[in-house]
């Protein structure tokens, strides 16, 4: 009997490198390859099992399988064009995924051997094994490129037909995920497996549903393409459904699938590491050709971040016209004309959803805002003109990416402030050219109001008073020297209501302090134990210095000023170095008492004349605390006059579905 020839592959080792070990970077995309050549292979079940103690990946379909002969043109030979050499449907009626026979060196990209085991029915079987360092080796020593896999004993072949593959040797940036994980990327990955495509694929024993992919539970709204009865058994019973047209460009191209709005953005963002549900992906023949197409669509309204869909378009691969695919298997080619006609489609009907879904979403936003008392007490008592304009603004709060129930309360705190206000000042109309916002850009309304503290005066003045309190229990319970530093370096408007936002970099704050420490190197031991603290701060424009002196210790506005004088010089030199021209410096120095010579002859214009050389000021402890009230005793006035609006905000804030 005459020895047949030795097995054969040839390619290049840049084909290997950029086709085979580069062409995909992660597990499932491997694996799918070698489920859509199970499909091809006109195979009803394709079986993975995942062996990650042993580092091992077992494929196996019952597909037609390869006799020996068929072997090295229809597996070996890189860049078989089966539709050229095996034209039209399988023997099964299925159209085949694959085109340029590059698929199966996508094995290499995760594992560094593989054995290919396959028998035709009636044939006898063919196996051999194919190891990535051996075929560098071959190639590179062989003119022709060649690479001659060692056979296996055929007896290793188990089954009547089919292939089977053994990926061992993974690489180690490939780690094997949990196998629920796999099942679901898989799932996600083709539109094509259950028993009503007669194609079922199994993940260490368990069958992959359309139910693994694990997002049709959580669509809302919903429009389809064609009959998508699997996916609406999927959904949850309330689910609104668009049926759609499915045709599509000059050619009358059809369209296949649907495309979903989640109830709330974050159901589409999965744990680390998961698939990025938002999208519209993009299937061809039954196998995801594009995981997403959103990003070709550069006007997005916040709808589009709740948006999920997958459409198949099998007239973007058909064997007499050029592959729509790109090299590396995982986009279209953007400026192919049929995927050109289908953005357009997509545009008008990626509208229409968005048309539908903001009235919809307001609608669900009115119904779920009037879950809270307060608010639907406080819209049934507005006018009817005043009502629908409050129905319309509040609707908008459903169309906002706010998912937690505290932040949806707080956005509906503050669209009623800004209603309130508004109405307050006749001008509701400016209300309806505010955009689809999150809950902070809302505060945006806020920022061309006279005052922010004129809106929300009622909780801040609240706030701050009860901070106040807090100073004076403490400074009446002897505790002045830790609580003052505390609270005055956090809350510089105790000394100046202006001094609302800190500005300083830490950065600067640290450089501040080297200088500090230079200068209380030249102070005297009794001046030292006579200071809390001094600080720097950057605010409203200038730079602050505040030093805080122990209340027990009374001091000469002379000593004062000559350190005082020591602080401002060398922050000016600090700041001119930094390129700040001619800065503003404010120093505060908090005393338990007025300086020594308060209570000379003319002493008050001689403490005053004195620091006001220098550019500061004295506050004493316990008139900060008076000055403070004062401050803040008209806003507190004033709160009283919107105790109702306060009680509705609060109410909102207490509020705790059932």
């Amino acid at each position: 009997m005459t020895q047949p020839p030795p097995l054969e592959m040839r390619l290049s080792l840049n084909v290997l490198e950029h086709l085979g070990l580069n062409l995909y970077s992660h597990v499932p995309a491997v694996l799918s390859e070698a489920v859509a050549n199970a499909w091809d292979a006109d195979a009803t079940e394709v079986h993975i099992d995942i062996n990650a103690t042993a580092g091992r990946i077992d494929v196996r379909d019952n597909g037609l399988g390869m006799t020996r002969d068929e072997v090295p043109d229809r597996f070996l030979t890189m860049g078989f064009r089966r539709r050229d050499e095996m034209p039209g449907p399988t023997p099964r009626g299925r159209d085949p995924m694959g085109r340029k026979g590059i698929g199966k060196l996508s094995l290499f990209s995760i594992a560094h051997q593989v054995e290919v085991h396959t028998i035709r029915a009636g044939a006898s079987p063919c196996a051999f094994q194919m190891e990535v360092e051996e075929i560098r080796r071959q190639i590179q020593c062989d003119p022709q490129g060649r690479y001659f896999p060692p056979e296996i004993e055929p007896q290793i072949v188990s089954r009547t037909h089919g292939t089977h593959f053994v990926l061992t040797d993974l690489q180690r940036r490939h780690t094997i995920r949990t196998v629920p994980a796999l099942r679901k990327r898989l799932a996600r990955r083709f539109s094509i497996i259950g028993p009503q495509y007669a194609f079922q694929v199994f993940v260490n024993g368990e069958a992959i549903t359309t139910a693994d992919r694990d997002y049709c539970a959580k669509l809302q709204f919903l429009w389809t393409y064609g009959d998508q009865t699997e996916v609406q058994r999927l959904c949850p019973d309330e689910v609104r459904v668009t049926e759609r047209p499915e045709h599509f460009g000059a050619a009358d191209n059809s369209v296949s699938g649907w495309i979903g709005t989640v109830k709330e953005s974050r159901d589409l963002k999965e744990e680390q590491g998961g698939d990025n549900l938002n999208r519209l992906a993009i299937y061809v023949r039954g196998k995801l050709a594009q995981e997403d197409v959103l990003g070709q669509f550069s006007e997005r309204g916040i709808y589009a971040s709740y948006l999920i869909g997958e459409l198949r378009v099998d007239s973007f691969d058909l064997d007499d016209q050029p592959d729509v695919a790109t090299s590396n298997r995982q986009q279209i080619v953007e400026d192919d004309e049929r995927f050109q006609e289908l953005q357009v489609f997509l545009q008008a009907e990626l509208k229409h959803v968005q048309n539908r879904w903001t009235t919809w979403r307001n609608q669900e936003g009115i119904k779920i805002a009037l879950e809270i008392p307060a608010v639907r007490d406080w819209m049934g008592n507005l006018g009817t003109e005043h009502r629908h304009k409050a129905e319309a603004w509040i609707g908008r709060v459903n169309r906002m990416q706010v998912d937690e129930l505290d932040d949806r309360k707080q956005l509906i705190k503050h669209a009623i402030l800004a209603f309130e206000f508004y109405r307050a000042h006749d001008n509701l109309a400016r209300l309806e050219h505010v955009g689809d916002r999150s809950l902070d850009d809302v505060l945006v309304l806020f920022r061309d109001l006279d005052s922010l503290e004129l809106a929300l005066y009622g909780q801040i003045v609240q706030h701050r008073l009860s901070i106040i309190r807090t100073l004076q229990t403490k400074v009446e319970a002897n505790r002045i020297e830790k609580d003052i530093q505390n609270f005055l370096f956090d809350h510089l408007w105790l000394l100046d209501p202006h001094w609302e936002r800190i500005d300083s970099t830490g950065y600067m704050e640290a450089e501040v302090g080297k200088l500090f420490d230079e200068i209380e190197a030249d102070l005297t031991e009794e001046e030292r134990r006579g200071r809390i603290d001094i600080g720097y701060r950057s605010t409203a424009g200038k730079h602050v210095i505040i030093e805080l002196k122990r209340p027990e210790i009374r001091v000469s506005v002379w000593t004062l000023t000559a350190q005082i004088d020591k602080y401002r010089s060398g922050l000016a030199k600090l700041l001119e170095s930094m390129g700040k021209q001619r800065p503003s410096i404010e120093i505060v120095v908090l005393l338990g008492s007025q300086p020594r010579e308060w209570n000379n002859p003319n002493g008050h214009q001689v403490v005053e004349d004195g620091l006001a050389s220098v550019g500061a000021r004295c506050v004493l402890y316990r008139e900060l605390l008076q000055h403070a009230y004062e401050a803040y005793r008209d806003y507190d006035r004033k709160r009283r006059d919107v105790d109702e609006l306060q009680e509705i905000i609060q109410e909102i804030e207490d509020y705790a579905p059932e």
